[in-house]
């Protein structure tokens, strides 16, 4: 079957795809003969399906197997819109960035969208295992978990969904910081799991609860295992860029680019950015390090 999904423009796939390192991340993977994307993805009616996501003039197609009912390809489609934010506008961002020239390509590229989960359960998991660790630890600790949790996709059996947090919550703590080594995150990813398989805690529903950025950042700072980073990352996934992502990283290339090579903290990242306002996260992500000054 297949679905076309449009999208406001600008828009680029290529774009979306390299956003972050996501797309690295199982069920993510990229297909580079074909410069697609494909995930795998159960539905609420548990069937597990491979999208297929290529981009057509206007937006993406989306091709996948099996006789879904429609109940189920509405799902896929408000899926993939969330995930590469089809209908997100970044006019007023991209007004600004002309005027910038390490930002001044942005519009062009149609840059501004981020790579998303379709749940934001498995984008504070994944942000999760970012924490504290180097790059291939995340991806170890990720695609431990869609191995060892994920529902199987029936024609490829080794290949996997992301678990759900009814799978996780099944399972316990020692589980997780042995066989998956998860390390410390592993109580905190469990106790995610059991608060939402149990009702406790709707974490889908601030996805278009419209609460204004301070508001949010309290919800997801409540969540166990979330700090400043893992909130400002989330917030940005969420659409709003009212926060820098603090990392090692935006130490280092704020110390070059203002400072001198002398160290710099918090305080000194946010200043430098804060003249984009609502949109300093998303300036600082798109910011263009590789320019002379």
């Amino acid at each position: 079957m297949k679905l076309i999904l449009p999208a406001r423009l600008p828009f680029s796939l290529a774009s979306v795809i390299h956003s972050h390192g996501w797309i690295r991340l199982d069920p993510f993977r990229e297909e580079e003969s074909t410069g697609g994307l494909a995930y795998i993805a159960q539905l609420d009616s548990g069937q597990v399906t491979e999208l297929h996501i290529q981009e057509v003039p206007g937006g993406v197609s989306v091709t996948f197997d099996g006789d879904l009912s429609d109940e189920e390809c509405a799902e896929i489609e408000r899926s993939v819109t969330w995930m590469l934010g089809l209908d997100q506008d970044f006019s007023a961002f991209y007004q600004l960035a002309r005027h910038e020239l390490r930002l001044a390509s942005a519009e062009q590229r149609a840059q501004g969208r981020i790579l998303r989960s379709p749940t934001l359960f498995e984008d504070v998991i994944k942000t999760i295992l970012t924490t504290n660790t180097l790059w291939g630890a995340t991806i170890r600790m990720n695609n431990n978990l869609v191995a060892q949790f994920g529902s199987p996709l029936l024609a490829d059996p080794p290949r996997r969904a992301f678990p759900s947090p009814a799978r996780l919550a099944e399972t316990n703590e020692e589980t997780l910081r042995t066989q998956t080594r998860l390390g410390y995150r592993a109580p905190y990813i469990l106790e995610l799991a059991r608060e939402l398989s149990s009702g406790e805690l709707d974490l889908e529903a601030l996805k278009t609860a419209g609460l204004p950025t301070p508001d949010l950042r309290k919800r997801l700072l409540a969540i166990k295992g979330i700090g400043d980073y893992a909130a400002a990352n989330l917030l940005m996934l969420l659409g709003h860029y009212d926060f820098v992502p603090v990392d090692s990283w935006a130490l280092k290339m704020v110390s070059q680019e203002w400072y001198g090579g002398e160290s710099v903290g918090r305080a000194e990242v946010e200043a430098a950015f804060e003249p984009w306002g609502a949109y300093k996260g998303l300036a600082y992500w798109l910011w263009d390090w590789s320019q002379e000054g």
